[in-house]
């Protein structure tokens, strides 16, 4: 038998596949079509402090190996997401969930997460520094480490519970972010965000998505991501979160052997919702293929 456990940040894992934010919603429309337990946990949608109704349409791209979406944190905002949101979720979800909190000032940030810190749902406050496709907040924290520093120790003043930092690639030096954060206080670190991309229409020779730009995703940016995460992973020691392109059980655990303690699954949930699911129950499968026991055994054994 293999142990897929791990351990987050003081809390354990039945396996280290999460969802990420923004491609699995509250959880409730994949648990129509299967039991969602089966998950290590899930980042639900992001959630700011007003409701947001998003960026103006065409918001989705297609492209080689990937997609580029500039939804723009479209949600309900924080007092609904905890009113409404939450306890439908329950229903279905009966594990510690990753509530992921974006904003346009750090006060936004704060008043978040001083509120889903406080739901018992709520195991992990993942707080997002990384949007591309918003004016004005988001990726514009995580760019400078001095900002993404401010956001985490202000949240960190207001808060129980453990906070993740969620970076963005599009930087010059993600580990001088990541340990800006660390000394801030974060308690991990998940990375990457979405790659800046873009794609124009050749019959009108215009951007097909509305705002131009937008957050490219999916397989082609895996090699970047573990990269990123191998980076970040051997100059912090706090937990680290790999995201980025995984679709495969081997990916996951390419992504702990680069330094990943868990693992969030994008742009595949959009392809087949079922990724997830199969990701998991092909682990087993691919720990016995490479003679691998116990999942925490590898986090970081690339060297």
């Amino acid at each position: 038998m293999v142990d897929t456990k791990v351990t987050l940040c003081g809390i354990e894992l039945d396996n280290p596949v999460i969802p990420a934010s923004g491609t699995f919603g509250y959880g409730y429309e994949f648990a129509e079509i299967y039991d969602i337990n089966i998950l290590g946990t899930f980042s639900f949608k992001g959630t700011t402090k007003d409701p947001r109704y998003g960026n103006p349409t065409p918001r989705i791209a297609e492209c080689t190996a990937g997609m580029i979406n500039a939804v723009g944190l479209q949600n309900p905002g924080v007092d609904k997401v905890i009113s409404e949101e939450l306890p439908r979720m329950k229903q279905c979800f009966h594990k510690k969930v990753m509530a992921n909190i974006s904003g346009f000032a750090v006060e936004e940030y704060v008043h978040c997460a001083e509120k889903l810190d406080r739901c018992e749902e709520v195991g992990w406050l993942e707080i997002n520094v990384s949007c591309p496709n918003v004016h004005g907040g988001g990726m514009s924290f995580g760019t400078v480490p001095e900002n993404a520093a401010e956001v985490t120790r202000a949240v960190k003043e207001k808060t129980k519970k453990p906070v993740i930092i969620k970076l963005s690639p599009n930087v010059t030096d993600i580990v001088a972010i990541a340990k800006a954060c660390e000394e801030a206080g974060a308690n991990g670190i998940s990375l990457i965000n979405t790659l800046l991309g873009m794609r124009i229409n050749l019959r009108t020779g215009k951007p097909i998505i509305a705002n131009k730009m937008g957050g490219f995703s999916g397989a082609a940016i895996f090699p970047v991501a573990v990269r990123m995460v191998y980076q970040v992973a051997n100059a912090v020691k706090i937990p680290v979160v790999g995201i980025g392109g995984v679709e495969t059980a081997e990916d996951v655990i390419e992504m702990m052997m680069a330094g990943a303690t868990a693992v969030e699954v994008g742009a595949a949930n959009l392809v087949n919702p079922y990724a997830c699911r199969d990701i998991i129950k092909d682990l087993p499968r691919v720990m016995e293929k490479y003679r691998i026991s116990t999942l925490r055994d590898i986090v970081g054994s690339a060297k």
